[in-house]
């Protein structure tokens, strides 16, 4: 290992090795693990050809990465791995008239399709990956997407490429061939000895990607680009790519079909495709039931009764004629109840579930983990129906459980399958599994895989669908590319088995967790592994009203995406790593704890938390870092500074002696220090005795010590609403900031306090209101990872009420009339994330304002952007959606729930922020 990566760094290589990096690259989106040598991010062609060269003195294999998202193993490798989203991502040109773009393998699909937009065109394919995956990806694997019923696979939407071979030499395809000849006369020898196999055993329907596409090398059709598009990585090194652009019609119509199961559902398809659609697909209730679960039943809108449905969507120029098509196709009797949808926004909110379908997948309905290997079969969509109900009966037969989607108008099916991987024997069940699997779509006629390609899933497994010659022919083309084997080995030709390198094989027991992982049956290794690895964090998803992952977006780091910390903590359970290695720490260093992973990660991972475990169990007993002792436990030092807070917020102002509290603290220089208020919300407040009705406000420390306004403007609309607020008996804490240190054992105690003294009014049946986010959702959320026996807890849980919930649920309450008011709002994170945002939009709404809602992080994060070293990251953050809003509109009310929020408006715009209790307030 070390005589490569001084190879690699003597050629002048951005090169990544040490034994965090190893780790997040260990896996893709598959069951695989596989730790590479070393990682190298090319800036340049020309390092591209050096890391080969380095790779052939060495002998050690090459494989070429994009976005991580393959799902049949093809981007993981034990040698060198070439990743190209780092820096060779860019659209180098475009050309309107000929409608082709020029690209560099690792442009991610969304840059393209804005790259090319503003000219009226868009590159076809659109996998449910798009906002993050590469189009070297895709040309690596022939991904489809939901719409290649109008567009066709990648194959057919590649005019040529510029390729490396293993040898270094450069090839490039086309209209016509030149460089490598010596390859391309080798390859077309191969071929004229496998004729008969490759003109009859290929290209029999649209889905049969398995394999290499040899039929592209056939001498009456001899097309190299489209025979590499689909190799893997196994025959050349794409290092640009000649992408076609279609016109996309302007018009389109969702029209939902409901049927009685799945196996109706796919029996349906090919009437469905004889409509014309852009796209079929076809998905479970057992998946939206997932759905449902966890994010609850408003994640999905009306559908027709049924248990499974197809989402078909229609589109043309003309809307009349779309319209009529739409209508023609409901009537038609293919499905028992059929809904025409011409919402853009409930079309969104429709595709938006179908894209995140593997990873809602991730979770299977028995509430178990579920995995890929046997994701991506296909057979010809006339057979879709048959081949579904063989496909339950093999899973049932197995005793496992799915939940079925996919492209049915192409006869390809998604789904993942709750393989008993963490017991005794679990990966001969794997392997028995997808043995029967791929005998039973051998019997269909049809494909093992449909558009992610074989991988190290199913490669072992193509003699169940090619004869052994064409077996031999696929040998005889790698040969020719490739006789050293240095690319990708172990895919496609020779290749590893599938049950070998299974990441999550096996059990992974941690003793003495300080949470519980109710969701995970107490199993940190299980709530690590929740990532599938489909990157969803590594794409932009405030489009969608997302938060995550706002540190990846900053960076553009792998260790800085959800993805790459669960990777990382894969390692730790396993054993791999240390809980205080330096690679872990690197890795949560940036984690703003937002938890916009739990809610916009289709997995249900939750970052935040296990951020916590780890802090917890690298400085249990130990020394902290000095922030802990200072942010850590700000409630605490407010308190004390209540007693004195003129003289409190003298010291910290005074030049000299203000700089060293603030370094003794642990806060960067640069940020402001929010003063304490001159009395505290608790020492002002006045319970009145009334008839009205009781709700108990809880009264969090930042709302107390220095935002008691707010907490007074909030009693202010409780009593207009009809509702008498009391306190808390005792000083109260829901310990947010013990939690985000790590600093469990105190918070437990915290919590356990606070649980005390707010059980019995939870038991009658009374409100407890919060006034600031962050501390909200601990009592509704991270209280069941603290107390998982506390009898009381999950009552006060239920009991628990944004301001926004407990007014909607109000009776003959009315808003006030802010017709005439501009709003920028921002969400806490943990508002989105936890508590959920709609009752507090639909309220401003009724108000009649106009209010623009921003997605992502402020930035802040609680003690995060205050912390010495992050703030940088914290105004990147800001500047994603926040900075830019605030600038647009420098006369909107800026309403911001969170007190770290207002905070960061204040700081970096010295602009005031106001939480929904002031906009309501009947004194306003």
């Amino acid at each position: 290992m070390t005589d490569v990566v001084a190879a690699l760094e003597a050629a002048g290589l951005e090169v990544r090795a040490d034994a965090g990096t190893r780790g997040m690259y260990s896996s893709d989106a598959s069951l695989y693990r596989i730790p590479p040598l070393a990682v190298v991010r090319p800036r340049h062609v020309d390092e591209v050809a050096a890391a080969l060269a380095v790779a052939r003195e060495t002998g050690v294999p090459v494989t070429s990465r994009g976005a991580g998202t393959s799902v049949a193993g093809n981007a993981v490798g034990r040698g060198i791995v070439l990743d190209f989203s780092r820096h060779l991502n860019r659209v180098l040109s475009v050309d309107p008239e000929a409608r082709t773009a020029v690209v560099e393998p690792g442009t991610v699909h969304a840059v393209l399709q804005k790259a090319v937009m503003p000219h009226g065109v868009r590159f076809g394919p659109d996998p449910s990956t798009h906002p993050r995956c590469t189009i070297g990806g895709m040309i690596g694997n022939n991904a489809c997407g939901s719409r290649s019923l109008a567009y066709g696979r990648t194959s057919d939407n590649v005019a040529a490429l510029t390729v490396l071979t293993a040898a270094g030499e450069e090839l490039v395809t086309g209209p016509t061939v030149s460089g490598a000849q010596s390859t391309v006369d080798a390859v077309r020898a191969v071929v004229g000895k496998h004729l008969k196999t490759a003109r009859t055993e290929f290209d029999r329907f649209g889905r049969q990607v398995s394999g290499y596409a040899v039929q592209h090398l056939l001498p009456e059709r001899f097309d190299l680009t489209q025979a590499l598009v689909g190799s893997e990585g196994t025959l050349a090194v794409i290092t640009q790519a000649t992408v076609k652009l279609v016109v996309d019609a302007p018009v389109r119509v969702v029209v939902v079909l409901g049927f009685r199961d799945i196996v109706a559902a796919g029996e349906a398809a090919p009437a469905v495709v004889a409509h014309g659609p852009t796209s079929c697909e076809g998905l479970d209730s057992r998946l939206l039931d997932v759905l449902r679960a966890r994010r609850g039943p408003a994640a999905v809108p009306p559908l027709p009764a049924g248990g499974a449905w197809l989402f078909v969507e229609l589109a043309g120029d003309d809307p009349g004629e779309v319209s009529a098509r739409a209508s023609r196709l409901a009537a038609d009797g293919i499905a028992p109840e059929a809904l025409v949808v011409t919402d853009p926004v409930v079309q969104a909110q429709l595709w938006r579930i179908r894209e995140d379908g593997a990873g809602l997948a991730g979770r299977a309905p028995s509430d178990r983990p579920a995995w890929p290997g046997w994701e991506d079969a296909a057979v010809p969509p006339a057979q879709l129906g048959a081949y579904l109900a063989r496909f339950d009966e093999l899973v049932a037969s197995y005793k496992m459980t799915s939940a079925p989607f996919g492209h049915f108008g192409d006869g390809c099916m998604h789904v993942r399958l709750d393989y008993p991987l963490d017991e005794p024997g679990g990966t001969k069940v794997l392997r028995d599994f997808l043995t029967d699997a791929a005998k039973l779509v051998g019997e269909f006629g049809g494909s093992l895989s449909g558009e992610h390609g074989d991988g190290r899933a199913r490669s072992e497994l193509l003699p169940h669908m090619y004869s052994a010659d064409a077996i031999a022919l696929f040998a005889g083309v790698k040969h020719a590319f490739d006789p050293g084997n240095l690319l990708n080995p172990g895919v496609l030709v020779d290749p590893d088995p599938v049950d070998a390198d299974v990441r999550p094989a096996g059990r992974f027991p941690l003793k003495g967790l300080a949470l519980a992982y109710p969701h995970d049956g107490g199993d940190l290794a299980q709530a690590v592994h929740r990532c599938t690895g489909v990157g969803k964090c590594r794409a932009d998803n405030s489009a969608a009203g997302g938060v995550m992952c706002p540190s990846y977006l900053a960076t553009r780091e792998e260790k800085d995406s959800t993805r790459g910390r669960a990777r990382i903590l894969q390692e730790v359970v396993r054993g791999e790593l240390t809980w205080s290695d330096p690679s872990v720490h690197d890795a949560l260093d940036l984690c703003l704890s937002c938890k916009g992973c739990a809610s916009d990660c289709p997995t249900g991972i939750d970052m935040a938390t296990y951020k916590s475990e780890v802090l917890h169990q690298t400085y249990r007993g130990r020394l902290r870092p000095r922030s802990h002792y200072t942010l850590g436990k700000l409630p605490l030092w407010a308190r004390l500074a209540g007693w004195t807070p003129r003289l409190a917020n003298l010291g910290i102002r005074l030049p000299v002696l203000g700089a060293f509290f603030l370094w003794l603290a642990g806060v960067d220089k640069r940020r402001s220090v929010p003063r304490f208020a001159r009395r505290p919300f608790r020492r002002t407040f006045k319970p009145e005795t009334s008839e009205l009705k009781p709700v108990v406000l809880f009264a969090d420390s930042f709302s107390d010590a220095f935002s008691p306004s707010v907490a007074a403007a909030t009693v202010r609309v409780l009593r207009a609403a009809g509702y008498e607020p009391r306190l808390p008996s005792g000083s109260v804490c829901c310990g947010l900031t013990w939690i985000t240190t790590g600093q469990l054992d105190s918070a437990r105690k915290i919590l356990t306090r606070t649980v005390a003294a707010l059980a019995a009014d939870a038991h009658a049946g009374v409100p407890i209101v919060g006034i600031e986010p962050s501390c909200t959702a601990v009592l509704r959320s991270d209280i069941h990872e603290l107390l998982p026996d506390s009898p009381d807890a999950p009552v006060v849980a239920s009991s628990v009420r944004t301001l926004a919930e407990l007014l909607a649920e109000t009776p003959g309450w009315t808003p006030p009339d802010l017709s005439d008011v501009e709003v920028v709002a921002q969400p806490h994170c943990h508002h989105h994330a936890v508590l959920g945002w709609k009752a507090d939009a639909d309220l401003l709404a009724s108000t009649g304002a106009k209010v623009r809602r921003l997605s992502g992080c402020c930035g802040l994060a609680g003690n995060f952007g205050v912390e010495i070293g992050h703030y940088d990251v914290s105004v990147a953050v800001a500047s994603q959606q926040l900075l830019p809003a605030l600038d647009a509109a420098p006369s909107a009310v800026v309403l911001a729930d969170g007190f770290s929020c207002r905070t960061q408006v204040a700081d970096l715009r010295d602009r005031p922020a106001v939480h929904l209790a002031e906009l309501l307030d009947p004194s306003r």
